[in-house]
């Protein structure tokens, strides 16, 4: 995320909406501090996937999209663990 144009306090609070969001879709209880992490890291994974299909998100909505894509696969990767 080098050109994600987006400042640390403001990727905590895009990651928080988009790992709360995320946590809305897939019907999980993670709380406050791991939807924050969940949208980051999504963010980062899901940036590093589209990159390989040649789609690059920037920008403030560009990394909610991107966060809230990441941090659904990363739910559904917690999933497929636990059981």
């Amino acid at each position: 995320m080098q050109d994600a144009q987006v400042g640390w306090i403001a990727a905590i609070i895009i990651g928080g909406i988009a790992g709360w969001l995320a946590e809305r879709v897939m019907h999980s209880n993670m709380g406050v501090l791991m939807n924050i992490l969940l949208g980051i890291v999504g963010a980062i994974v899901a940036n590093a996937l589209l990159s390989v299909f040649g789609i690059v998100l920037g920008g403030w909505l560009g990394y909610l999209i991107a966060g809230f894509i990441g941090a659904c696969i990363l739910i559904a990767i917690g999933r497929a663990f636990r059981r």
